[in-house]
């Protein structure tokens, strides 16, 4: 391992000359971004048409007479149905959330640390690790 692999004492890398380094740290970020899109999108492929369907009679209902009442009623008495939904809102949501603060404000600097940390760890492992062809190459 030549001296720009090579962590620093105090475990801060963010001032490493190294924009081969900065642009692996940029790859491994946009890795987690499409990471956590494709979790998403599985959600919403998987569990939600599950929910809707044990959900299709109360929303028979309410496409004949909406009122809160008939949703409130339809999402309390099927609790797994709602829980299931909540779940893939709740995710997706999140996600927004997180990627446009790291669009608007930038990476925190501990999430910053982290994929600095992890991108010295698969070049420190080398070829033989799962992520070193989309990082490192």
């Amino acid at each position: 391992m030549d001296e720009s692999e090579k962590p620093s004492i105090n475990g801060n890398h963010a001032h490493d000359p190294d924009a081969n380094f900065r642009q692996q740290v940029q790859r491994l970020h946009q890795l987690t971004v499409y990471g956590r899109w494709l979790f998403v999108g599985c959600l919403w492929l998987t569990i939600a048409p599950v929910a809707l369907w044990y959900l299709r009679g109360e929303i028979a209902i309410l496409r004949q007479y909406f009122t809160w009442v008939a949703v409130r009623y339809g999402l309390f008495y099927n609790p797994l149905p709602t829980l299931g939904l909540a779940f893939c809102i709740g995710v997706t949501v999140s996600t927004l959330v997180w990627q446009s603060r790291n669009i608007l404000w930038g990476l925190p600097q501990p999430e910053q640390q982290r994929l600095e940390k992890q991108v010295f760890r698969i070049r420190q492992q080398g070829p033989t690790h799962p992520l070193w062809k989309w990082i490192c190459h």
